[in-house]
């Protein structure tokens, strides 16, 4: 998975596509089509619920079990859903609501802490993964002084990044940019056991081996170095540097739905310079002088600590209950073994207590400790019930909404613990990178498609060109075609030069990425703005893929606006092995009629070009993502697969209505077929009479040949301006 972030201007792009073959199959551009639709904004809030009893999670609510409050208004629940992790398996292809979902950030903390104890601290967080849900997302995020919070891993749920993640503190620089836009890909594990089989991935390496290596410790020394240096009034400054550099971490992570747990592992830093002296005789002495009337003798310093310091930290524990992400602290100091013992750093445990509890977290003094804690907390907190409300105004830009939830009947003895309120959503042009990134790999890792910018996706899974399927590791080309409605796309004001985002992960089952590419185009609205409005952007890209079963996430995004489409495509790469016949989905090629501002991916620079995938007659054809088919008419398609068989072939054509009712289609006449050679598939041309009872809407195409089948998804236009 190498680096698919590129670039292209839409002058150098901007190509018509246009073919001689297929005239007359869909209707001229203005039809309408069902698969471009838009939607309008709502400010919705959903608000995670977690109720307690006896450190049991109370089961079996229903939406009306729940009031939600703002302020003295009670706001009606207009959606609710229920994940109970423990009766369900629910990480195993059944999809997650985002704001259901747990996240884990694990932040290392390289300003206050030793390096050998960092090192260690990797295994400690790493034996925390096991017990973890599948659908719980993970992200691993590093603090120092010189460069303050540093994402290495967003949030996801495949393993093997994790670790990578974790292994990699102090193997190499944590600072450098990511292959992956959205830091959801660290780097490629090559193997047999990439395939999507079903079964958890492995890693050929132990990512988490002890790094005694003293250039890797030097590396870290480095950065710790001039922290414990410090003196009192570099201390200072330095916790209050941390303290709004969290603050910003805070709301950055104010963008992600769901339950968050920062994961904080770290040996702190001396609370005096909060709290006020901690030495027990110092605190005596001063308690003996205030008695006697001489509290003049101390110093407010020694006595409460720096209030710039104390306000700093309170602000910083505010913006994480807001967030409503609870701080765990783990005092790494506790995990020094060996030579390594030594003192504790001077009041470390005391500023990571004052951090957690001040979120409803914990401090942990050891990883055995955390371990046994953590397994508790994840049973508390496995059955989560999501309310979705809307508030009638959104109020002041900025302005913090405070939400109280409560049962219509009081469960005795039962807890909640809920979303403590939001922001009203802020200008997409305001926010920060991290913000946006965060946001865009929330939308990916959740699979809850949207279509406020209108994608349509074709995907092609050609096998292997040789070689079974595990034998040598062998990778399919498997090309995808993305299709972006324009008129959504412009929807609203929009700059003169608009860029526009694209994103393709394929996930397994178990959420490991396998492959992915992004892609940004720059297009000049002033030359491109009305091919846009007619038709829209088409995409060529591309993904490398072993045989087996994901799910492609395809996220395309205004980056003005920030106005987003998710499409979740399933796809099944065919094994190279056996001869069991293949059919891949048919092809419907684009009339001549339909202009597209045509986009493909930069060459990767990773060897000869792949046959193309897009022939008929030797000659090159451009498919439709989601034709639009009028009904009664001839529809021509290029059927593909493998060990279809000799000539002639035999096909039937169903369309499928939506609720499932099937209607016959007739037999599917094919006619010039071409045998594929070097592991392309055979190839050739059918045809089919469209019903001509078909109402306007969406259908499913489905083909049978040669005891295989395949489908596209179509539709059959009406009337009106296309949306």
């Amino acid at each position: 998975m190498r680096s698919r972030w590129t670039r292209s201007g839409a002058l150098a792009a901007l190509l018509t596509i246009g073919t001689a073959a297929g005239h007359g199959q869909a209707p001229p551009p203005s039809a309408v089509s069902p698969s471009f639709s838009g939607n309008a904004q709502v400010l919705s809030v959903d608000v995670p619920v977690q109720v307690v009893r006896d450190g049991e999670p109370v089961r079996g609510l229903q939406a009306g079990d729940f009031q939600v409050w703002e302020g003295r208004r009670r706001l009606p629940v207009t959606g609710f859903e229920a994940l109970d992790l423990a009766a369900s398996a629910a990480g195993r292809g059944s999809p997650v609501p985002s704001a259901a979902r747990r996240h884990f950030l694990f932040l290392f903390d390289l300003a206050f802490s030793e390096p050998r104890t960092i090192v260690r601290a990797r295994r400690a967080a790493a034996g925390l993964l096991d017990g973890l849900h599948p659908t719980d997302l993970v992200a691993v995020a590093t603090y120092s002084a010189s460069r303050g919070p540093q994402l290495v891993l967003g949030f996801t749920s495949d393993r093997r990044q994790i670790e990578n993640a974790l292994g990699g503190l102090g193997l190499y620089d944590l600072t450098a940019s990511s292959a992956d836009p959205l830091r959801l890909v660290l780097q490629e594990v090559l193997g047999v056991d990439n395939a999507a089989t079903g079964s958890a991935p492995r890693v050929a390496r132990d990512p988490l081996a002890d790094v005694t290596d003293s250039s890797v410790l030097l590396r870290l020394e480095n950065v710790t170095k001039p922290v414990e240096q410090a003196d009192r009034s570099a201390l200072k400054n330095r916790v209050v540097t941390f303290s709004r550099s969290l603050s910003d971490l805070a709301r950055q992570l104010s963008v992600v739905e769901g339950r968050k747990y920062l994961v904080f592992l770290s040996e702190g830093f001396d609370a005096s310079i909060f709290l006020g002296t901690l030495d027990a005789e110092q605190q005596q002495e001063i308690r003996d002088l205030s008695l006697e009337g001489e509290a003049w003798r101390t110093s407010p310093e020694e006595r409460y600590g720096l209030i710039e310091v104390a306000n700093a930290i309170e602000r910083m524990v505010e913006e994480f209950r807001r967030a409503d992400c609870s701080i765990q602290a783990v005092n790494i100091g506790g995990l020094r073994a060996g030579a390594d013992q030594g003192a504790p750093r001077l009041g470390g445990s005391e500023s990571l207590l004052a951090m957690a509890r001040g979120t409803g977290g914990e401090l942990y003094e050891s990883y055995n400790d955390l371990g046994a804690a953590m397994s508790q907390m994840l049973q508390r907190t496995s059955v989560t019930y999501v309310l979705a409300v809307q508030p009638e105004r959104a109020g002041p830009e900025g302005e913090f909404h405070r939400l109280r939830v409560e049962l219509e009947k009081p469960v005795r003895g039962a807890r909640l613990v809920h979303r403590p309120g939001y922001y009203p959503p802020r200008p997409y042009a305001e926010q920060d990178p991290i913000e946006k990134l965060l946001a865009a790999a929330n939308q990916v890792m959740s699979g809850e498609e949207s279509d406020a910018i209108a994608t349509a996706v074709l995907v092609a899974p050609f096998r292997p060109s040789g070689g079974a399927s595990g034998a040598g590791g062998e990778k399919a080309y498997v090309p995808v075609v993305i299709e972006i409605g324009g008129e959504s796309l412009l929807a609203g004001r929009q700059p003169a030069s608009l860029r526009v985002e694209i994103y393709a992960y394929a996930l397994d089952e178990v959420g490991a990425v396998h492959d992915f590419f992004s892609h940004t185009i720059g297009l000049d609205l002033a030359k491109a703005g009305p091919s846009l409005r007619q038709g829209g952007v088409k995409f060529f890209g591309h993904l490398d893929l072993l045989p087996g079963d994901y799910s492609l996430r395809v996220l395309v995004r205004n980056a003005a606006s920030g106005v987003s489409g998710l499409r979740v495509i399933p796809v099944r790469v065919p094994t190279a092995a056996g001869g069991a016949p293949v059919l891949l989905p048919p092809l419907v090629p684009e009339p001549s009629s339909h202009n597209w501002l045509a986009m493909r991916e930069q060459p990767r620079g990773e060897g000869p070009a792949p046959p193309d995938p897009f022939l008929l007659r030797n000659q090159r054809f451009v498919p439709a993502a989601v034709p639009a088919l009028p009904p009664g008419r001839e529809v021509r398609l290029v059927v593909a697969g493998y060990n279809l068989g000799d000539p002639p072939w035999k096909g039937e054509a169903t369309v499928v209505a939506p609720g499932g009712r099937e209607i016959p289609a007739g037999d599917l006449q094919i006619v010039d077929r071409k045998a594929g050679a070097d592991g392309a598939p055979d190839r050739a041309v059918g045809t089919f009479r469209l019903p001509g009872d078909l109402k306007p809407g969406e259908y499913t195409l489905r083909i049978s040949v040669s005891g295989a089948a395949s489908s596209l998804r179509f539709t059959v236009p009406g009337r009106g301006p296309r949306g």
